[in-house]
Parts: C-alpha cells; sequence; structure tokens
C-alpha cells in the first residue's frame, strides 16, 4: 500500500473511531482539582522520531525537577501510527492527559468533546501572555481554548539566488506579483535548463496565499469552504499553462524524489513552502538558499499568518486539568525549554522561548524573516473542519493527477468538489 493510501486509511480510521469518541467523551469533565496543580501523575504523547523523544526527555526531566510532585509518563510513536493510537484511545475514554495536537485535527477532537477548555486555567496554571503576537488565540475555537502552539511558520519563498543571476533576473523583493514570479520561473527554464520551480498548484496553501490575499479563506469560520469552482479552476489553470509550457519540475520526478523535496536536492531554483523547512533545504542543498517574499497581487496584503507547527491540548477526561495545565505552560515558556529544542518543533512559540532557542544559519534567517513580518502577518484562520486533512491529502492527489495529464481542470474541480462535499457535509 502506497504513503498516500495507508494515510487515507489511516485518516478514515480516525474520523471512524472519533464518531465513538463522541459518545464516549461527550459530557466529560475531569474530576480533579481545577485549581491545584499536585500531586499528580500524567500521561504525556506525542509524535516524533527518536531524535524528538531525546529533546521531549529532557524537557520533562526538567519539569519534574521543578515540579517534583508531578510525574509525567512519555509516549510517542510516527505520526500516521500516533493517530491511530490517538482515536482509539479517545474512543475508549483513557485519552492520555496531555497530548500533541495537529492543527487540521483541533476542531475534529474539540467538536467531540474531547478536549479540555484551558480557559479554565489561564492566569492559574497556564501563561500565555509571552505568546508571539500571531499565534495568541491560534488554538481558540467558539471562545474555548483547545490548543496551545509549541511553535510556529509562516508560508514564504525559498530560492538559489545563483539561478536567478546566472538567468540575469533581479533577486524577489517585496510586491512582486504573481506574473512576476511565474515570469521568473519562465526565464530561469529557458536560460539555465533547471525548473524555475515545483508547480505552486500541487499544495493547497498555495490557493489559501492567494485567497487571503484577495480578502478570502480557505475555510470559513463555519467550516465551509471559501472559494467556489470557478476560483479553483482558474488556479489549477495557472498550474497546467506551467505543466504545459515544461517550466516547472516533473511531476514524474517530483514523486519519484518523495519524501525528499526537490530544493533540498538542488533540482529547482525556488519553491513556496513553510519557511522554517529552509533549515531541511539548505542541510541537504549544495547552494546557497535564501529566503524571500511570497508573490501578491494586492499590494500590502501578503496573505501570510503564523501558524501553529503544532499544539498541546488537554483531556476532556483528564483527572488532574490543572496538572496538565501547568506542564502546556512549562513546555511553551520555560526558556531552557526553548534552548533543548531549537526548532524541533517549529520555531519556539514566546518571545522568552525564541530569545534562548540560540538559533544560527538558516533558521536565525528564519526568525529574522518572521520579525520583518510581524506587522504584516495576518489574523491566523479558524481551525480548519473535521475532515481537512484528508481533503488535503485529496487535494495533492488531484493536482498530481492534472499534472500527469490523465484529467483536464474541469474533471480536476468536479473530483475536489465532491470530495469534499462527502468530507466536510458541504
Amino acid at each position: 500500500m502506497g504513503a498516500l493510501k495507508r494515510f487515507r486509511s489511516a485518516a478514515t480510521s480516525v474520523v471512524a473511531l472519533l464518531a465513538v469518541a463522541s459518545a464516549a467523551a461527550c459530557g466529560g469533565g475531569g474530576s480533579g482539582d481545577e485549581t491545584e496543580a499536585g500531586p499528580a501523575t500524567l500521561r504525556f504523547s506525542w509524535w516524533g522520531n527518536a531524535e524528538r523523544a531525546e529533546l521531549m526527555q529532557k524537557a520533562i526531566d526538567l519539569f519534574q525537577s521543578k515540579n517534583p510532585d508531578i510525574k509525567v509518563t512519555p509516549s510517542f510513536q510516527e505520526f500516521e501510527a500516533y493517530w491511530q493510537k490517538m482515536a482509539t484511545e479517545t474512543a475508549g475514554g483513557n485519552a492520555p492527559d496531555v497530548m500533541q495536537m495537529d492543527f487540521s485535527y483541533l476542531r475534529e477532537y474539540s467538536d467531540r468533546n474531547a478536549l479540555y477548555d484551558l480557559k479554565k486555567q489561564e492566569g492559574k496554571n497556564l501563561e500565555l501572555g509571552d505568546l508571539l503576537e500571531g499565534l495568541k488565540g491560534a488554538g481558540e475555537i467558539d471562545g474555548a481554548l483547545y490548543g496551545v502552539p509549541t511553535g510556529g511558520n509562516t508560508w514564504g519563498y525559498i530560492y538559489n539566488p545563483a539561478l536567478f543571476a546566472q538567468a540575469g533576473i533581479e533577486e524577489p523583493k517585496e510586491g512582486w506579483t504573481w506574473d512576476d514570479y511565474r515570469d521568473a520561473m519562465t526565464r530561469i527554464a529557458e536560460k539555465t535548463g533547471v525548473p524555475g520551480g515545483g508547480n505552486y498548484i500541487g499544495s493547497y496553501y498555495n490557493l489559501e496565499l492567494q485567497l487571503r490575499q484577495e480578502g478570502s479563506l480557505l475555510y470559513t469560520e463555519d467550516g465551509k469552504l471559501g472559494f467556489d469552482k470557478a476560483r479553483l479552476a482558474e488556479f489549477f489553470k495557472e498550474g497546467k499553462l506551467l505543466t504545459d509550457a515544461k517550466v516547472v519540475l516533473p511531476i514524474e520526478k517530483g514523486v519519484q524524489i518523495k519524501p525528499s523535496h526537490s530544493l533540498e536536492l538542488d533540482l529547482v531554483a525556488g519553491d513556496l513552502g513553510w519557511d522554517n523547512f529552509m533549515a531541511r533545504y539548505d542541510k541537504g542543498a549544495k547552494a546557497e538558499l535564501k529566503l524571500g517574499p511570497v508573490p501578491t497581487d494586492h499590494p500590502g496584503t501578503l496573505g501570510q499568518y503564523l501558524k501553529p507547527s503544532m499544539l498541546l491540548s488537554v483531556s476532556q477526561k483528564s483527572e488532574h486539568p490543572a496538572a496538565a495545565a501547568k506542564l502546556v505552560s512549562f513546555m511553551v515558556n520555560d526558556p531552557e525549554v526553548g534552548k533543548i529544542f531549537g526548532a524541533n518543533r517549529g520555531l519556539p512559540p514566546t518571545n522568552a522561548q525564541r530569545a534562548a532557542a540560540q538559533l544560527e544559519g538558516p533558521l536565525a534567517a528564519v526568525a529574522a524573516y518572521e520579525d520583518a513580518l510581524k506587522d504584516k502577518f495576518g489574523k491566523t484562520p479558524p481551525a480548519p473542519p473535521k475532515g481537512a486533512g484528508t481533503l488535503e491529502q485529496a487535494f495533492i492527489r488531484i493536482a498530481e493527477e492534472l499534472q500527469y495529464g490523465r484529467i483536464g481542470v474541469d474533471e480536476a474541480v468536479d473530483q475536489f468538489f465532491t470530495e469534499a462535499e462527502e468530507t466536510l457535509g458541504s
């Protein structure tokens, strides 16, 4: 079974199991004291690899040394296995006290009353005042706080300046348009023989960027699509023209190199993506890479925002919500934790942790990039509706089929909206 099919299977299982969790979690609540933070034993689960587990254990040991009456029992899995386990445990009423949460799943779990409202702990066992401005309120849904960001990132343009120079093109600067971007990709491909970039229709975050620049959203507050078929057709047509002109990385190559990215293999001149990936690409690439502004057709409106790279949530069933909130607060505020993790979970979410993280090289460039944008960030969009993760994967698959030439633009649009109706019920 391919990675995509495994993901879709896992996502389907998550939805099915959470349907059971709806009944298991409804009306529940922590039966422990909601103001006293100890003594307590907390189960803490997250996804990640062995490197993150080592860093997490250091942070947990530090927490326990400062809070000896609170014991933390950790567990972790890879991303797909983590969500399978989380769905099963939630359905059985046995979710961990503290859990790492993805922004795409936040509403799915909160809608089923599986998450504790952390606003009850704010100012008591949870401090949020030092969060970066763009991350404040990022875990709120309908006035309740179901997740606190442990890191953040924003959409950006990562590129190889040497190829721009070789093609005789000025490097990207604020205010360049989408036409400028497509023209640069075309000229670089023609003059250097290197594809100008990946085809940006492969990610619906590029569609979101354009929509936000126009004053719209990818998903509305009530969990519906924020665009119509005509707007999606326009987006797909842009990418189809780039594919036909052979100025972007061929889809066959893009699929072949997964999970690697074309930038870390020096295969393209640039690409749009999350800015903190700069460190990964820079580590693999032989070329020097830089981080530049995103294109926009609406001067002064970049469409960017700080997205929680991941969050921490507390189970509605936790017997120790106060102690759980104290652990969450420690993980996002303590400067030493910021130093331990660096940018492993995305750039740190609070000013104190960013100052302590001692970011160097490409990560320092990412931090400077975000700092320069802090007054231009738009409001973080509402948490995506349940099923958004599954729908994102459908978008990737359909965009690939379009680039392969197996379907046309109209069929691609129809397929996506059919899947959106099935997934979102809209």
